[in-house]
């Protein structure tokens, strides 16, 4: 499939891209190449083949949760450089 310089710009713009007119020569062909080989993969005939989410077979690896021991808020806060309570205390960032 072939592509003109017009419709790269057209990406580019949508992509908030700023080409020069060599970038847009030198993309030009191989955006061309990429939409192509897309063509081509949709010519494949899926018939009958099982959706994938990833190539490699998943397994959750997640432990179950278990009750544990924590830290007191005297030793989660001790090297804290300012409290509020039982709080870290940090600059507002929102008005």
């Amino acid at each position: 499939m072939s592509l003109t310089a017009d419709q790269v710009r057209w990406v580019a713009h949508l992509s908030r891209l700023k080409l020069s007119e060599a970038e847009v020569a030198q993309m030009t062909p191989q955006l061309a190449s990429i939409v192509g080989y897309v063509d081509q993969l949709q010519k494949i005939n899926t018939e009958g083949v099982k959706p994938l989410y990833h190539a490699l077979e998943q397994v959750n690896v997640f432990r179950p949760d278990a009750l544990g021991t924590s830290l007191s808020p005297e030793e989660a806060l001790a090297n804290a450089p300012e409290r509020l309570g039982n709080f870290f205390q940090v600059p507002a960032v929102l008005d």
